[in-house]
Protein backbone atom coordinates (compact mmCIF):
# COMPACT_ATOMS: atom_id res chain seq x y z
CA UNK A 1 0.00 0.00 0.00
CA UNK A 2 1.34 3.64 -1.14
CA UNK A 3 0.72 6.89 0.99
CA UNK A 4 0.28 9.98 -1.46
CA UNK A 5 -0.25 13.08 -0.69
CA UNK A 6 -3.73 14.54 -1.35
CA UNK A 7 -4.27 16.60 -4.56
CA UNK A 8 -6.14 19.60 -2.89
CA UNK A 9 -2.65 20.42 -0.95
CA UNK A 10 -1.18 23.60 -1.94
CA UNK A 11 2.53 23.67 -2.73
CA UNK A 12 3.09 26.81 0.13
CA UNK A 13 3.84 26.35 3.22
CA UNK A 14 1.08 27.36 5.58
CA UNK A 15 3.36 29.62 7.40
CA UNK A 16 3.53 31.89 4.70
CA UNK A 17 0.10 32.33 3.67
CA UNK A 18 -0.49 33.37 7.36
CA UNK A 19 2.64 36.02 6.92
CA UNK A 20 0.53 37.29 3.60
CA UNK A 21 -2.80 37.31 5.24
CA UNK A 22 -0.97 39.31 8.21
CA UNK A 23 0.45 41.67 5.78
CA UNK A 24 -3.23 42.22 4.15
CA UNK A 25 -4.64 42.61 7.55
CA UNK A 26 -1.98 45.48 8.99
CA UNK A 27 -3.13 47.26 5.43
CA UNK A 28 -6.95 46.82 5.68
CA UNK A 29 -6.68 47.86 9.28
CA UNK A 30 -4.73 50.76 9.13
CA UNK A 31 -6.38 52.45 6.82
CA UNK A 32 -9.82 51.23 8.72
CA UNK A 33 -8.44 53.43 11.28
CA UNK A 34 -7.73 56.57 10.30
CA UNK A 35 -11.93 56.85 10.30
CA UNK A 36 -12.46 55.40 13.13
CA UNK A 37 -11.03 53.44 16.14
CA UNK A 38 -7.54 54.58 15.54
CA UNK A 39 -6.70 54.29 19.21
CA UNK A 40 -7.49 50.07 18.87
CA UNK A 41 -6.80 49.70 15.04
CA UNK A 42 -3.45 51.80 14.78
CA UNK A 43 -1.69 49.18 17.34
CA UNK A 44 -2.72 46.26 15.96
CA UNK A 45 -2.26 47.43 12.66
CA UNK A 46 1.59 48.32 14.01
CA UNK A 47 1.81 44.58 15.33
CA UNK A 48 0.74 42.72 12.43
CA UNK A 49 2.98 44.11 10.15
CA UNK A 50 5.52 43.58 12.71
CA UNK A 51 5.17 40.21 12.48
CA UNK A 52 4.44 40.15 8.86
CA UNK A 53 7.50 41.26 8.26
CA UNK A 54 9.48 39.58 11.09
CA UNK A 55 8.24 36.30 9.22
CA UNK A 56 9.80 37.24 6.04
CA UNK A 57 6.10 37.66 3.91
CA UNK A 58 5.74 37.77 0.25
CA UNK A 59 3.77 40.85 0.44
CA UNK A 60 6.53 43.22 2.03
CA UNK A 61 5.18 46.54 0.50
CA UNK A 62 1.63 45.73 1.83
CA UNK A 63 3.05 45.27 5.20
CA UNK A 64 5.30 48.47 4.97
CA UNK A 65 2.09 50.49 4.08
CA UNK A 66 0.12 48.92 6.96
CA UNK A 67 2.37 49.76 9.51
CA UNK A 68 2.69 53.68 8.10
CA UNK A 69 -0.99 53.67 8.10
CA UNK A 70 -0.60 52.40 12.08
CA UNK A 71 1.41 55.13 12.65
CA UNK A 72 -0.54 57.72 10.52
CA UNK A 73 -3.49 56.06 12.72
CA UNK A 74 -1.71 57.25 15.88
CA UNK A 75 -0.57 60.51 15.17
CA UNK A 76 -4.32 61.61 13.60
CA UNK A 77 -5.63 60.07 17.34
CA UNK A 78 -2.90 62.61 18.61
CA UNK A 79 -3.08 65.42 16.66
CA UNK A 80 -7.25 65.55 17.19
CA UNK A 81 -6.23 65.28 21.22
CA UNK A 82 -4.15 68.52 20.85
CA UNK A 83 -6.86 70.04 19.33
CA UNK A 84 -9.94 68.68 21.61
CA UNK A 85 -8.45 68.35 24.67
CA UNK A 86 -10.12 64.89 24.64
CA UNK A 87 -9.42 61.46 24.55
CA UNK A 88 -11.16 61.10 21.66
CA UNK A 89 -12.43 62.76 18.66
CA UNK A 90 -15.50 63.88 16.44
CA UNK A 91 -15.93 65.73 13.27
Amino acid sequence: MQLTAPAHRSTRPTGIRDTDGMAVASFVLGLLGLLVLNVFLGPIAIALASVALWRGTARRGRALLGLGLGVADLLVLVAFMATDNTMSWSL
